[in-house]
């Protein structure tokens, strides 16, 4: 099985949450299988594939996501949004584990009315 140049590896990010607040402000609940917001300067297209690894508050654990390009926040988007990517989990058991250790950190605050950075 050799690659084909067309399709080149996916880049590696680290996303280090310190804090709850963080945390639900990057969680992308309603993107299937969940999602999270990565900050970055770099240009992405959809549905591109992205590696990320994970660290959540209180937890020195750092978890490894492929996950996929799901929408694009550019510079200077309106509302003083942070440029960056929504990551979509991909559907396998790890990663629908650490989306419950997500939601099980997030506790009630998931319900809540406070603006995140997705939508």
């Amino acid at each position: 099985m050799g690659s084909s140049p067309s399709a080149p590896r996916p880049s590696v990010m680290q996303l280090n949450i310190k804090e709850k607040a963080a945390l639900y402000a990057a969680y992308i609940p309603f993107l299937e299988h969940g999602g999270i917001f990565v900050p970055t300067p770099r240009e992405y297209r959809l549905g591109e594939d992205v590696y990320v690894l994970l660290t959540l508050p209180d937890d020195p654990q750092r978890y490894p996501l492929a996950g996929r390009v799901a929408w694009v926040t550019p510079p200077r988007a309106a509302g003083n949004r942070t440029q960056g990517i929504g990551v979509q989990f991909p559907a396998d058991e790890k990663t629908r584990q650490l989306r419950h250790k997500i939601e099980e950190i997030l506790g009630t605050s998931l319900g809540s009315e406070r603006p995140t950075q997705t939508i």
